[in-house]
């Protein structure tokens, strides 16, 4: 069931972002008096799931799902229909309109990538509001969950002060991909501040060591339930919060491993929090220092009552959400730029963590979250904006820079070029479309 929940919102998401970016190409194509022959959800190689012509369109669903696409008459694109191009060119052709028409045209569909990202920011900050933890609340520090970041200095208990010299006022889901590029990170460890220089190829030691969180805020041991075999089956239940062990405070969970591993083997005294009570109990400690208990999530006002955090929450009326969704796009933006950056720089090892289609699937949750839906969404309508902007022949960013170059020039390039380029540029995307999607079967098959 989970994976049919994400399932369907990587379907919808996908459909929804390939859709609008095609209509953001079909709609100046029609203002411009272009024909558009067809207009397509995935592609119908060989053969299409459903067509229907309406006027000069025909508008289908194929059956690859690498994309979607608008065939417009007179334009060498993915189709490679050079037939048509020896054709005498004919006004209601892409080839017969001014280049500003063009430019327009080709531009479209990234411009609606951008402005659905950031209407879908608004929205969220006028719907949601925000909803977060002030960095001054994490006051006994992060928990560090990955050996990479332990390695590069960063230890459970320090506070984040500062990343790359840029404060850390609240603490969310962003602070993680801004320490994954970051180069110095401020921290304070035991009252006492200290800088901490990233090793270059800290992304590509991240990406190795294949565990998704780097840092979290630290949480309660929390029983979600217990294992089949574990002895303390009858001993612990259900959202029981371990807070002692051996006589030693638990007030995270952090803290609990390192007690379990001076201990296995043994039956040690407990103390759990059950329905706001302390409960002393008798726990078995298995040979691997494990209790054989599942960790379980705290709820937000749960971890408010038992004095963990204090989350901060900001409601926006319609018009402040605009300035504040505008805000988030641009960071998210700037942060993707960032990212780009890093895969394009061998050094970082960043360009083992690209993915494809699985990678894209794997970011959704397993239980329907409209919010998370639309966040999720938001972000790959700016990653495919920015990716098809790329100077690449065959996306809209290859048609643009010869369009460019005309307007520039006053020499239009020739169909034989155009079409050799496209032809470049199609194994191009190929080629990375190969190298996306490998990455994606090593990590599942050999990591």
């Amino acid at each position: 069931m989970e994976i049919a929940v994400k399932f369907g919102q990587f379907l919808l998401s996908l459909s929804l972002l390939i859709v609008l970016h095609e209509l953001g190409h079909f709609i100046p194509a029609k203002i411009f008096k272009t024909k558009v022959e067809k207009f397509y959800l995935f592609f119908d190689a060989k053969f299409s799931l459903f067509k229907k012509k309406i006027g000069e369109t025909v508008y289908g669903i194929g059956w690859l799902p690498l994309g979607g696409y608008v065939k417009i008459a007179g334009m060498i694109d993915e189709s490679m229909d050079t037939e048509t191009m020896k054709q005498e060119p004919q006004p209601w052709e892409f080839r017969s309109k001014p280049a500003w028409q063009r430019l327009i045209i080709m531009l479209g569909g990234v411009t609606v990538n951008f402005i659905l990202a950031f209407l879908i920011y608004i929205g969220m900050a006028y719907a949601y509001g925000d909803y977060y933890v002030k960095n001054s609340e994490v006051k006994d520090g992060v928990w560090v969950q990955n050996p990479v970041v332990e390695k590069a200095g960063i230890l459970t208990g320090d506070k984040i002060l500062s990343i790359d010299n840029k404060k850390v006022d609240k603490f969310s889901s962003a602070i993680m991909s801004d320490l994954l590029m970051a180069k110095t990170v401020e921290i304070e460890r035991n009252g006492t501040p200290q800088t901490i220089t990233l090793p270059q190829n800290f992304i590509g030691q991240f990406i190795d060591e294949d565990k998704r969180n780097a840092i979290s805020l630290r949480i309660p041991f929390a029983v979600r339930g217990l294992a089949d075999d574990s002895k303390n089956k009858d001993i612990l239940k259900a959202k029981d919060i371990v807070v002692e062990l051996n006589g030693q405070p638990v007030k995270y969970f952090d803290q609990a491993p390192k007690i379990l591993e001076a201990n296995k083997g043994k039956s040690i005294p407990g103390v759990v929090l059950r329905d706001n009570k302390r409960v002393p109990v008798q726990l078995n400690v298995n040979a691997d220092g494990k209790l054989g208990a599942a960790l379980g999530a705290v709820q937000e006002d749960n971890l408010e009552r038992l004095g963990y955090y204090k989350f901060s929450r900001v409601s926006y009326g319609f018009f402040e959400s605009i300035p504040v969704g505008i805000d988030k796009g641009v960071e998210q933006l700037a942060g993707y730029g960032r990212q780009l950056k890093a895969i394009f720089t061998p050094s970082t090892g960043a360009a083992k963590g690209v993915g494809g289609f699985y990678a894209i699937f794997n970011i959704f949750p397993e239980e329907w979250s409209w919010q998370v839906f639309w966040a999720i969404t938001a972000m790959l309508s700016i990653v495919l904006g920015v990716m098809n902007l790329l100077p690449i022949p065959a996306l809209d960013g290859g048609h643009v820079m010869f369009l460019l170059y005309e307007m520039i020039s006053g020499r239009k390039p020739s169909d034989k070029f155009l079409e050799r380029a496209q032809m470049v540029g199609f194994f191009l995307l190929i080629g990375l479309v190969l190298f996306a999607n490998g990455n994606d079967i090593y990590k599942l098959f050999f990591k």
